[in-house]
């Protein structure tokens, strides 16, 4: 197990560090990992809950006190239980907005400690064509997404009369609990065990949703493919997500998943394809003409005497720029075409061919050499 790092180091900041300074490094250390804008990041999650330990210690002055004589080390073990600290549910908005403070004041009894609860995000593919992400479409994508339950307007009680408050916790859904260890008292956060965080009793449960306060219902969302979009680029609609009784629904995410094109791939905003020809179009050049995803033919010109392996570059025909304007470029990689099968008239003709058209044996030494030289220039 990795050796837990400094809560100073974690911060960035120094041993006098004001109050102000925490705050400051902590929200900025804070948004750079919240996992809302790092979704696919599975180490931002570790680094933010690792950066609101370290803050959630250092702000307040009694534990900061004793880590600084202790270190991790403290009498008495972690200031947060046994299990140690367990991470607090932060929106983006209250880094921005301060919203945190209460939040953490309530760890080491400052205040009533309150974790919202927040129902799972939901994760949602949908296939998309290339020519959709040139277009910049709009799409309709119909799903069973988890909404609040008509019956009882998302309570999981029967009747409002159903619904009481929990009396154990006092409706915050958590509660506080104390054991003196040597000349300290440590301090404990927990769910309520009598209500499921939820800080509510219900007497009688909805019998649609069975008391869970959620229905499934078919929805049609409304999405705009972003100019450029990379594969596997995921759209997030907040609130979308699984509904929870009492708490913050989960987020959506719709992951744009782009199908294979018949012969383009891409690198960035440029497409990349290959194009077989036979000898004779490589030797007398040629024009060949193909649908394109503009919806205008792509015109590709070979020139006479090309060779296998050489490219021609066809300028601002690809994809949009994520940012920015222009278009990127086609690159065509020339291919030489040999038949599968070939019949006794084709053989005959590249017999009479080859003296016109073929190498001696004598002649390849100094082939490879001009080949060689050729590709290192």
């Amino acid at each position: 197990m990795a050796e837990k790092r400094d809560y100073y180091e974690v911060l960035g900041v120094s041993k006098d560090a004001s109050d102000a300074e925490l705050k400051k490094a902590f929200r900025s250390l804070a948004r750079k990992h919240h996992p809302d804008k790092n979704p696919d990041d599975d180490d931002a999650e570790r680094l933010f809950k690792e950066v609101q330990e370290a803050y959630a210690v250092l702000s307040n002055p009694d534990q900061r006190s004793q880590y600084d004589m202790f270190g991790h080390d403290s009498p008495g073990g972690s200031p947060f239980g046994p299990g140690g600290f367990q991470g607090v549910n932060i929106n983006l908005d209250d880094l921005f907005s301060g919203g945190f403070d209460s939040i953490f004041s309530g760890l080491f009894g400052g205040g009533r400690a309150s974790r919202g609860r927040r129902g799972h995000d939901v994760l949602l593919r949908h296939s998309i064509t290339l020519e959709q992400v040139f277009e910049e479409s709009e799409l309709e994508i119909t799903a069973d997404l988890s909404t609040a339950c008509d019956s009882c307007d998302g309570t999981g009680a029967k009747t409002p009369d159903d619904l009481q408050h929990c009396s154990t916790c006092d409706g915050q859904g958590r509660i506080m609990q104390q054991a003196r260890v040597g000349p300290f008292v440590q301090q404990m956060v927990s769910d309520c065990p009598d209500c499921g965080a939820t800080g509510r009793i219900i007497l009688n449960r909805c019998s649609d949703c069975r008391g869970t306060g959620a229905s499934t219902n078919e929805q049609t969302l409304r999405i705009n493919i972003p100019r450029g979009t990379d594969d596997g680029l995921r759209l997030r609609h907040r609130g979308k997500g699984e509904h929870i009784t009492n708490g913050q629904s989960g987020d959506l995410y719709i992951q744009l998943d782009i199908d294979p094109h018949p012969w383009f791939e891409r690198d960035g905003p440029d497409l990349v394809m290959a194009l077989p020809l036979g000898y004779p179009e490589m030797m007398l050049g040629t024009q060949v003409e193909l649908p394109h995803i503009d919806g205008d033919s792509l015109v590709i010109s070979v020139p006479p005497g090309s060779k296998p392996s050489e490219t021609i570059i066809v300028q601002g025909r690809g994809m949009p720029h994520r940012r920015g304007r222009g278009r990127g470029d086609v690159t065509i990689l020339l291919k030489l075409h040999i038949p599968e099968k070939f019949n006794k008239t084709m053989l005959s003709t590249l017999e009479e061919m080859r003296p016109s058209f073929g190498l001696p044996t004598s002649d390849i030494e100094d082939a490879v050499r001009r080949e060689a030289q050729d590709r290192r220039n």
